[in-house]
C-alpha cells in the first residue's frame, strides 16, 4: 500500500498527491490520497505516461496491464462539505481524542511538560483569537505527547469582573437586586459562554481533561487564590491607603490598565501655570529675585489636587525673564528655546542654577489660597516636553504617588466616584465633572500649567526566556511603571476582599487567621456564603479569640472584590502548586501581546511576592488574529471571521466547510510571532503557496520545541517537493511497479516508502491530528486498535546509518546533474551513459552503487535514470565521436571531516541504441517486438 503525503511538483509524477484539496481550490489539508498514476496513465491502456515516456496504444500493451503492480488504496481521494465534517468527527471518536489527554498522564513517563493555560475571558463566543491561542498551545502539547513527555495542561475560564456582570445584567442594571441576585445573573452568563468556548475547542482538536479544567469562580480556586491573598498580607504588601488609580464613573468601580479603552479621537487640553515662589531655595536666595515656577500639565482638572512641583536634580535650570512684560520664570536651561517659541516673546536668562540647588523652594499654590508646596528631585522628570518641572498631584498619577510616598505628601482625592469635584476642591469647583466643565473651570482659576510624566527605569533582571525577545523589553517597562498595584474593585461578581470593619471606628479586621477561616468557608460553600451566612460563621469566636477582637455583632464585612487580574493572576497557586516534586513553576506560558500588561504581569507580581520566583521558565507572545487587510475585527466593518464558519461552513460559496484542519493549518503556517490575517482570501490561498525559496533547515524537533510550526511545514514541504517528488519518487517508480512483486529491490522500496509516510505523517500530526490519524488508520504495521498519538515520535534506527552510503549517493547526484545538464530538455532514458573515474574513493564508492561495469538495472543505473551505464577508470578507445562529454568534480568527506578527497570524473553521453521494452517502458529490449531480459523473466515467472 503506497500512500504518501506529498505534492506533486509541476510537469513530474508522484505516487500519491498532497491530499485533497477542499471546495474552491480552497487549501492543502494533506488528507486523503491515491497514485496520480491512475490506471489510465499505466502500461497498455491507452494514452498517457509512465516512467516519462507517453503510453501507446496498442493490443500488444494490453497483454502485459496485469503484470505491472499498480498502488491501490481506501483512502479517500477527496471529501468536501458534510463528509469532511463527519470524518473530522468520526476521526476523533475513533481515535479516541476525548480519551488522550487522561491516556498520557497515566502513562509513566521521564519527563514532563508543563503548560499553564492563561484563562479566557468568559463573556462571549469563541473567536479566531481563541483558535489561534489554543491551536498553537495544542500543537506544542501533542508534540511533546509524541516524543514521550507527560503533559500537563489543564484548561481555565476566568469568570468573574465587570464586563460578565454588565453583560448579564443588561437592561436591568444593579438597581433593586441583592449582590447574590447579581452573582447568580452573571455566574449563569459565564457558564454558558464557557459551555460555548469549550465545545469549540474540543472541535478543534484541543487535547484536555474537558472534565477537569479550572474556573476562577469555584470555590476551591477561590479558597487558593486568598491563600496567596493572605500570604501577600502578611507580608506586608498588601494594605489599606489611598492612591491613583484607573475610575470607570459610568460603571462605579476602579480598573485595572488592561481593561482601558482608549478613544482615539480624543484631544487633550495642554495648558501652562505659574507657581509663585514664595521661599527660594537657600542656595540661590541671595540672589533676591521675584520668580514663578512655570510647568504644563494635558489635565488642568488635576492641579487642584497638587501637592509639590519636582524637579530633576541632574539637570540645568534657569531663571529667564519675558521681553514683552518683565515676568520671570524658572524652567530648565535646555527647554527655555521651546518655551520662548510657544509663548511668542524673547527669554533673557538672568541666573543659570543646578537642578540640586532647588532643594529647599517653597510654591504658592495656583489655585488654593494660602497653600504652600514644596519643590522637590525626582528622577521621573524629563526634557523631553513642558519645561523640566512636573506638577504633582499624588491622587492622579503614579509617579506623583510615589513622591508622595517618599517625602510623606497628603494624597487627597478632589474627585468622587462620579466623576465630579467633591467639597475638597471648593465651592467654585464642587459637583463640577472634571472631564469637561470642572477642567474648563480650572483652567480660568491659574494663568498656566504643567506636568511632566515619564517612566523611572528599575530593570528588572528575571530569568525567564521570552520568545520573541524583544516583548521582554515591553514586559519589563511595564513593571517598571506599576509600582503598586490597586487590587480591590467595588463590584458585586467576584472574590470578595475577606476583611471585616469595626462598626463604631471602621478600623479593618484582617489578618491569617480570619483569611484562613474564610478560604476555608470559600472552599468548602463558594463565596456567595460571604452573603448567605452570618456574620458569626464568617467569624466564629475561636476566631476571633485568637485575634483578641470583640464580638462578631461588633463588625460589619466588607464589600469590595479582588481585581480579576488578582483572580487568574492566582492561577499557578490553583492550578500549578504541588503539581510538581521539585519545580512548581510551568514550562512555559503562551498568550497574546496584550498580556504583557496582563496575566503574565500579574502572574508574575503574585508568584514572585509568595514565593520569590516566576511562574513560568518561559513566556510565548503572540501576536492577534486581524482582517485580511491587516485591521482590527469589527462587526460593524464586516470583517469578522468566525471559527465555526471557517470549520462548518457559510452561506455561500465564498464561505466553504474547511473542517478543523484547515483551522489548525492556519495557525501552524503563520507567523504568529506577529499579528496574523485570516479571511476568505486568505484561508483559500494560503494552503496553495509554493515556497521558491527554501529556508535553512533545522530538525522538526527544534522548530516544534519554538513554537515554530510554520518552519515545520516548510521543512516538510520542501523535503517532499525536492528530495520526495521531484527525486525519489522518480527512480523508484520502475522498480516499484515493474520488478517482481517479492523482489528485495521493490520490498526494500516499499519499506523505505513506509519509512517516510511513517515519519512524515508524525512530523505533521501535532499540527494535523485528524489527517494523521486517518493516514495512521490506513497504514501498514500496526494493531487496528493502536492510535497515532499513542504510538509514539518518529523512531531511528542505526540500520539506516550505512558508512559511506550517503557520501556514495551525494556522489552519485553530483554526476546525474552534470549528466542532465549535457542533455537539457531531453529524456535520460533515451541514453547511455559512461562515467570515468581514475581509481581511487569516489570510484569505489560509485561501485558500492554498481559493482558490474555496466548495467541497465543497477542501484547507479536507477539513479541516473539512463538506459545503461558503463562506469570505468578511464574512458573508452572506441567513444563515440558524437558522445556529448562533460567534467566534473566531486569533494567527498566522510567520518566528520578525518577524511577528505577531491576526485574528477568525466561523463559521456550517447543516444541508446536499445529498443524500448513493451512492458516497462524502459529502453533496455533488444527489439521493439521483445521484452527486455528484467520483464522477460518476470511475465515467465508468472506463467
Amino acid at each position: 500500500m503506497l500512500r504518501l503525503l506529498c505534492r506533486s511538483s509541476a510537469g513530474s509524477q508522484t505516487l500519491v498527491r498532497w491530499a485533497r484539496r477542499s471546495q474552491r481550490g480552497g487549501g492543502l489539508l494533506l488528507h486523503g490520497a491515491r497514485s496520480c498514476t491512475s490506471s489510465r496513465r499505466c502500461h497498455g491502456t491507452g494514452s498517457g505516461e509512465v516512467n516519462g515516456q507517453p503510453a501507446e496504444n496498442g493490443s500488444g500493451n494490453a497483454l502485459y496491464r496485469d503484470s505491472v503492480l499498480l498502488p491501490k488504496t481506501e483512502f479517500p481521494m477527496k471529501l468536501t462539505g458534510q463528509k469532511l465534517l463527519d470524518r473530522e468527527l468520526q476521526i476523533q471518536q475513533e481515535c479516541g481524542f476525548a480519551d488522550l489527554y487522561s491516556w498520557q498522564r497515566e502513562r509513566k513517563a521521564k519527563n514532563k511538560f508543563c503548560l499553564h493555560d492563561g484563562p479566557p475571558y468568559a463573556n462571549g463566543d469563541p473567536h479566531v483569537g481563541h483558535a489561534l491561542n489554543k491551536i498553537l498551545k495544542d500543537i506544542r502539547n501533542r508534540f511533546e505527547m509524541l516524543r514521550g513527555r507527560q503533559v500537563h495542561y489543564i484548561p481555565g475560564w476566568d469568570c468573574h469582573g465587570l464586563p460578565i456582570e454588565l453583560k448579564a445584567l443588561g437592561d436591568l442594571g444593579t438597581s433593586g437586586l441583592s449582590p447574590l441576585q447579581i452573582r447568580q445573573k452573571a455566574r449563569e452568563f459565564a457558564e454558558g459562554a464557557i459551555a460555548r468556548q469549550k465545545a469549540a475547542f474540543q472541535r478543534w482538536g484541543v487535547m484536555a481533561d474537558w472534565d477537569q479544567c479550572y474556573y476562577t469562580f469555584d470555590g476551591t480556586y477561590e479558597a487558593a487564590q486568598l491563600k496567596v491573598f493572605q500570604e501577600m498580607h502578611s507580608k506586608g504588601l498588601i494594605y489599606q491607603d489611598y492612591k491613583p488609580v484607573f475610575w470607570s464613573p459610568s460603571s462605579g468601580t476602579a480598573l485595572a490598565e488592561a481593561e482601558l479603552e482608549y478613544n482615539p479621537e480624543h484631544v487633550s487640553r495642554a495648558v501652562y501655570a505659574t507657581f509663585p515662589l514664595v521661599t527660594l531655595p537657600p542656595k540661590i536666595a541671595s540672589q533676591k529675585v521675584n520668580v514663578s515656577v512655570l510647568v504644563w500639565t494635558t489635565q488642568p482638572w488635576t492641579i487642584p489636587a497638587n501637592q509639590a512641583v519636582c524637579y530633576m536634580p541632574n539637570a540645568q535650570y534657569s531663571v529667564v525673564k519675558r521681553a514683552d512684560n518683565s515676568e520671570k520664570f524658572l524652567v530648565a536651561t535646555e527647554r527655555t528655546a521651546s518655551i520662548a517659541a510657544l509663548l511668542g516673546t524673547d527669554l533673557q536668562t538672568v541666573g543659570v542654577f543646578a537642578g540640586s540647588l532647588l532643594e529647599g523652594g517653597i510654591c504658592k499654590h495656583p489655585t488654593i489660597p494660602d497653600k504652600q508646596v514644596p519643590l522637590l528631585p525626582a528622577n521621573h522628570v524629563t526634557m523631553v516636553k513642558g519645561t523640566g518641572l512636573v506638577h504633582t498631584a499624588p491622587a492622579h498619577g503614579m509617579e506623583d504617588y510615589s513622591v508622595a510616598s517618599q517625602f510623606k505628601l497628603p494624597v487627597e482625592c478632589m474627585v468622587d466616584e462620579d466623576g465630579t469635584f467633591n467639597e475638597l476642591a471648593g465651592p467654585e469647583l464642587q459637583k463640577l465633572s472634571v472631564m469637561t466643565e470642572g477642567n474648563d473651570k480650572v483652567c480660568f482659576l491659574f494663568d498656566d500649567g504643567s506636568k511632566v510624566k515619564d517612566i523611572q527605569i528599575i530593570w528588572t533582571r528575571l530569568k525567564v526566556r521570552v520568545l520573541p525577545e524583544s516583548a521582554r523589553s515591553s514586559l519589563l517597562t511595564m513593571l517598571d511603571r506599576r509600582t503598586y498595584w490597586c487590587i480591590s474593585r467595588q463590584r458585586s461578581w467576584g472574590v470578595l476582599i475577606p476583611v471585616f470593619y469595626h462598626k463604631e471606628s471602621g478600623e479593618a479586621l484582617i489578618n491569617k487567621y480570619t483569611v484562613s477561616h474564610i478560604a476555608q468557608l470559600f472552599k468548602e460553600k463558594g463565596s456567595d456564603c460571604w452573603w448567605e451566612l452570618p456574620i458569626e460563621t464568617l467569624l466564629p469566636p475561636e476566631v476571633l479569640k485568637k485575634v483578641k477582637a470583640g464580638a462578631a455583632s461588633d463588625y460589619v464585612r466588607g464589600e469590595d472584590v479582588l481585581d480579576i487580574w488578582f483572580d487568574s493572576g492566582a492561577s499557578w497557586a490553583a492550578v500549578l502548586e504541588g503539581t510538581f516534586e521539585s519545580d512548581s513553576r510551568a514550562d512555559v506560558y503562551v498568550e497574546g501581546k496584550d498580556q504583557i500588561g496582563g496575566w503574565f504581569q500579574s502572574s508574575l507580581l503574585t508568584s514572585v511576592a509568595v514565593r520569590n520566583k516566576a511562574p513560568y521558565k518561559s513566556l510565548v507572545v503572540h501576536g492577534f488574529a486581524v482582517s485580511e487587510k491587516g485591521e482590527k475585527m469589527s462587526k460593524s466593518v464586516g470583517n469578522v471571521v468566525d471559527p465555526d464558519v471557517v470549520i462548518n461552513g457559510g452561506k455561500g460559496p465564498t464561505e466553504p466547510a474547511y473542517g478543523a484542519d484547515v483551522l489548525r493549518w492556519w495557525v501552524a503556517e503563520s507567523n504568529v510571532f506577529s499579528d496574523v490575517q485570516i479571511g476568505p482570501s486568505a484561508l483559500s490561498a494560503v494552503y496553495l503557496l509554493e515556497h521558491s525559496e527554501i529556508p535553512a533547515r533545522k530538525p522538526v524537533t527544534d522548530a516544534y520545541s519554538e513554537f515554530d510550526a510554520g518552519r515545520v511545514i516548510r521543512v516538510l514541504q520542501a523535503f517532499i517537493t525536492r528530495e520526495l517528488s521531484s527525486f525519489y519518487f522518480s527512480i523508484i517508480k520502475d522498480r516499484l511497479y515493474c520488478d517482481a512483486e517479492d523482489s528485495l529491490g521493490r520490498r526494500s522500496c516499499q519499506t523505505v516508502l513506509e519509512e517516510i509516510l511513517d515519519g512524515v505523517t508524525r512530523s505533521i500530526a501535532p499540527i494535523l491530528p485528524h489527517m494523521a490519524e486517518e493516514v495512521y488508520l490506513h497504514a501498514p504495521g500496526h494493531d487496528k486498535e493502536e492510535t497515532l498519538f499513542k504510538s509514539g515520535w518518529i523512531k531511528s534506527s542505526s540500520v539506516w546509518r550505512r558508512p559511506g552510503l550517503e557520501e556514495a549517493v551525494e556522489g552519485a547526484c553530483a554526476i546525474r546533474d552534470s549528466f542532465l545538464s549535457s542533455i537539457p530538455g531531453k529524456n535520460a532514458a533515451r541514453y547511455d551513459l559512461t562515467v570515468a573515474i581514475e581509481p581511487g574513493l569516489l570510484f569505489e564508492l560509485m561501485e558500492s552503487l554498481q559493482e558490474e561495469p555496466t548495467s541497465t538495472t543497477s542501484q547507479l543505473a536507477e539513479l541516473m535514470m539512463a538506459a545503461r551505464v558503463n562506469l570505468a577508470t578511464k574512458m573508452p578507445r572506441d567513444l563515440d565521436p558524437e558522445a556529448l562529454l562533460n567534467h566534473g568534480t566531486f569533494l567527498i568527506n566522510l567520518e566528520g571531516g578525518v577524511i577528505r578527497e577531491e576526485s574528477a570524473y568525466s561523463i559521456a553521453v550517447t543516444p541508446t541504441s536499445a529498443a524500448r521494452c513493451p512492458r516497462c517502458r524502459r529502453y533496455t529490449a533488444n527489439s521493439a517486438d521483445c521484452l527486455c531480459p528484467r520483464c522477460q523473466s518476470i511475465v515467465s515467472q508468472a506463467h
